[in-house]
């Protein structure tokens, strides 16, 4: 059976694309419950984190083709639903890729803020292969992650990268060795600071990622930053680990 999975590992939220026997290639339900995961998240205090993954042996496969022929606007738009729930989420995001992650597959990669990669990882964009033009913004989301150049190799070329390539290339910000269940639990330690940190200074600081990397100089940054910055000082979060850390530094040897 098609589904979403979703496991809650503390703060930590694990949303799973299950449908093995299809590689987990994304139907218009798959999407529409994948953004419904998102949302649920979001909207659950308890979430400061997600992990995105698929049932092995494949990451995803992309879109489901057999939609794809009779496709126009909406479908295409529905079929993109899932991955841009990803790229617009307010909280920090993982995409744990144990297998394949091929053309819309590879966008659901793409849209996390990091990608954590096993060994079996191979990231494809393959749209021109199956003559079909990019689409959900893979174009802009490629570039930004890989450059021109290789976003190039990758799109116009077919370039193919597997799991230590797209580290060395940028793509991927570690590889773990070991089957996917060390893969997951990998990301979600990695994951560990973010859901140990205050939720609202979580979406506030993603958010400000979000606008200082379109800010053309370094004062304009430090100007976007101030009030935040400000707001968080007068957080009672901050009040209590600032007493924290000052009485830990109280108690230790002079």
């Amino acid at each position: 059976m098609a589904e979403i999975l979703v496991d809650r590992q503390g703060k930590v939220a694990v949303v799973t694309v299950h449908d093995p026997e299809r590689r987990n290639a994304l139907t218009r339900d798959l999407s529409a419950d994948l953004a419904g995961a998102v949302a649920d998240a979001e909207q659950d205090p308890g979430v400061h984190a997600l992990v995105v993954t698929g049932t092995p042996p494949a990451f995803c496969a992309g879109a489901d083709l057999t939609l794809l022929g009779a496709a126009r606007e909406e479908g295409l738009r529905a079929v993109y639903a899932g991955f841009l729930a990803v790229a617009n989420c307010t909280l920090p995001t993982i995409a744990a890729v144990g297998g394949a992650a091929v053309g819309a597959g590879f966008n659901l990669a793409l849209a996390a803020d990091i990608r954590i990669a096993g060994p079996r990882a191979r990231f494809d964009a393959r749209f021109l292969q199956l003559g079909l033009h990019p689409g959900g913004g893979m174009t802009w989301m490629i570039q930004r992650a890989l450059g021109p150049q290789r976003a190039a190799a990758m799109t116009l070329f077919g370039e193919i990268l597997d799991a230590e390539t797209a580290q060395t290339a940028g793509l991927v910000h570690r590889v773990v060795l070991g089957d996917h269940d060390t893969l997951i639990a990998d990301a979600v330690t990695f994951a560990q600071p973010a859901a140990d940190a205050p939720r609202d200074l979580l979406i506030s600081t993603k958010r400000t990622l979000r606008i200082t990397r379109e800010l053309p100089d370094h004062p304009t940054a430090v100007d976007t930053e101030i009030a935040p910055q400000l707001k968080s000082i007068d957080s009672p979060e901050f009040a209590e680990r600032l007493a924290a850390m000052q009485a830990r530094i109280a108690r230790s040897p002079k």
